[in-house]
């Protein structure tokens, strides 16, 4: 059992990492550039982080990025891992890693219905949740609520409102 010093450790002797915090007990964020992803994926599931807990995506609108979040968990170590890389909103497709964790294919699918993102290498992005939507992903911060159930629903009109 590694400690989250050790892991640090391990993660700037062999990947390349922008930066790695220690953020609370057993969690650590490292960020990547893109290129570096996979294999770092890759590696640190051969070193025990075996469990691909989720993906999750935010929305830097200020900054025109999505960031991409890969939460890795090691049995052995009990340690979280949520390892990050930015990509462009405005081109917003990354590589699948669906052949590293089956899993991958559906929380890719759930992050292409809310924030529009492809998945190269996935040929199922398939509408996980929103079906037949096309409207701006209900996700991103450009995705104007109000207006959209304004529109869809009517709400003003059956509040009494113009």
């Amino acid at each position: 059992m590694k400690t989250e010093n050790e892991v640090i450790k391990l993660i700037k002797e062999k990947l390349n990492p922008l930066e790695v915090n220690k953020l609370r007990a057993q969690n650590l964020a490292v960020k990547l550039e893109n290129e570096e992803l996979v294999s770092s994926l890759n590696y640190l599931k051969s070193k025990g982080y075996s469990h691909l807990a989720t993906i999750s995506c935010v929305d830097w609108i200020e900054d025109n990025e999505f960031e991409l979040v890969y939460h890795l968990f090691s049995y052995e170590d009990k340690i979280n891992i949520s390892v990050k890389t930015r990509i462009d909103r405005k081109k917003s497709k990354f590589v699948t890693i669906k052949n590293l964790w089956a899993v991958a294919q559906y929380y890719e699918r759930d992050i292409h219905d809310f924030f529009g993102v492809e998945f190269e290498g996935n040929d199922d992005m398939e509408e996980l949740i929103l079906e037949n939507w096309n409207d701006t992903p209900p996700m991103r911060k450009d995705f104007k609520t109000r207006d959209y159930v304004n529109e869809k629903f009517e709400w003003r009109e059956y509040h009494g409102q113009k």
